[in-house]
């Protein structure tokens, strides 16, 4: 029977009997001792192996054993303050599984080298830690929209058509024609909430989009929901609700990771108990001008540096509603009566910006249900409207208004942990440059 090494980091194991097993993050040895650092999935804690204090040839092997040879160990449990978390322990077996190979991770080298090893530099505590939380926050996702008696719907990964624009689509040969890797689900949950009512999902998205920088995936995971007879006001309430649903349990469930990154706990805890604002992209291009000196055109998309400048002056999640329709998505309908007076039509969707960043963490709206209106905007995004054909069924039969929207689990990941770069919210990041390992 082994134990895990956070059971054995506690003051109710010191001088007891501890069998643990895993692999060795630091070694060094002098004359007749070694010091091995052991980890496992829950932890790390020291390992002393001094000679005479078990056979000969498992304290040579110690001796030998370079980082990340896989051991198991056998030993007093001691409280040292000097060693990592408070604890180690005092070998009387050390029994090596399977020697490494000269470990190629050392200190010092750099990011893009460490993505060559990423199959590798997933084992590091701070990937570790991450992943941890990731997980936390998936889990949560689902247990978020299943407590609301929202239904899971796992889309299709194939696709005939676009979503979000042909210029992103990933074109694959598929038998003897040609067709798409999702940009979203969201077609296909439309057709959805019409027998289910409300769905969810957490699936992987892809986007061929020409971009480098530090907040882009080709492949990433979007947790996206759509429900019958709700306005875009009504999802944006549910995002904001989820959003901080996803944080109470990473704060709950995550308190060592947190650490470890060094994320502000108390100033994460401080968001839950604010009113995340919504302003019109009217009123954040009036920001812009008033507060940053930064004097935008309406009618253009809000750039990562106007994104970034808006959320210095917000200190939680702020939704910005209402963005030119000549510059959204063919499915997202006009807004009749605007919170204020705009230079244009404006459409009934959302973005939400997160602070410290201005990451685009979510984004959503209202559909269309007038088929008419669907039609002439297809056409004029060139699209052929036979390829959409099924898609206009759901409103000749019955349509209702409804909405949704999809939360980037990289990003808000990437935000929650004031992550400098996007690929390390994933585990083996996909970019226009990076296809392996």
């Amino acid at each position: 029977m082994f134990n895990e090494i956070s059971e054995i980091l506690d003051a109710g194991f010191d001088g007891k009997e501890a069998a643990i097993r895993g692999w060795i993050h630091r070694t060094r040895s002098s004359g007749k001792i070694v010091f091995a650092v052991l980890r496992d999935h829950t932890g790390v804690v020291q390992v002393t192996v001094k000679a005479g204090n078990l056979p000969d040839a498992e304290f040579e092997d110690a001796v030998k054993a370079l980082v990340e040879t896989s051991v198991e160990v056998r030993g007093t449990v001691k409280k040292d303050d000097r060693a990592p978390g408070g604890y180690e322990v005092l070998a009387s077996g050390f029994n090596v599984k399977s020697f490494a190979q000269p470990y190629p991770i050392t200190k010092d080298q750099s990011e893009e080298w460490l993505r060559e090893q990423r199959h590798l530099w997933v084992r590091s505590r701070k990937m570790t830690a991450i992943m941890k939380v990731r997980s936390t926050m998936t889990g949560a996702i689902h247990d978020f929209f299943r407590s609301k008696g929202y239904h899971e719907f796992t889309p299709p990964i194939f696709t005939p058509n676009a979503c979000e624009g042909g210029a992103t689509l990933f074109e694959v040969k598929y038998y003897d024609r040609e067709i798409y890797l999702t940009q979203s689900w969201q077609l296909y949950a439309e057709a959805m909430v019409f027998a289910l009512g409300k769905v969810y999902d957490n699936a992987p998205t892809f986007r061929s989009e020409k971009s480098k920088t530090s907040r882009h995936l080709t492949e990433f995971w979007m947790a996206e929901m759509e429900a019958a007879w709700l306005t875009y006001h009504d999802v944006i309430a549910v995002a904001k609700e989820e959003i901080k649903f996803i944080i109470e349990r990473i704060l709950e469930y995550n308190q060592a990771e947190l650490e470890l990154l060094e994320v502000d706990s108390v100033k994460l805890a401080g968001m839950l108990e604010k009113d995340w604002p919504t302003i019109t992209y009217t009123k954040a291009l009036q920001i812009l001008k008033e507060k940053s000196g930064m004097d935008i055109e309406w009618g253009k998309d809000l750039r990562t540096v106007e994104e970034e400048e808006i959320m210095k002056h917000f200190d939680t999640p702020v939704a910005v509603v209402q963005y030119p329709k000549a510059i959204m998505a063919f499915y997202k309908p006009v807004e009749e009566n605007p919170d204020d007076d705009p230079p244009g039509p404006v459409a009934k969707c959302f973005d939400m910006l997160a602070p410290d960043g201005g990451l685009e963490i979510v984004g959503g709206s209202e559909r269309d249900t007038d088929i008419e209106r669907l039609i002439a905007s297809l056409e004029a995004e060139d699209e052929d409207v036979k390829n959409y054909d099924w898609y206009l069924d759901l409103r000749r039969y019955g349509s209702v208004v409804h909405s949704g929207y999809g939360l980037g689990v990289e990003r808000t990941l990437q935000w929650i942990l004031g992550l400098e770069n996007i690929k390390d919210a994933i585990a083996f990041p996909r970019t226009m440059t990076r296809v392996s390992p």
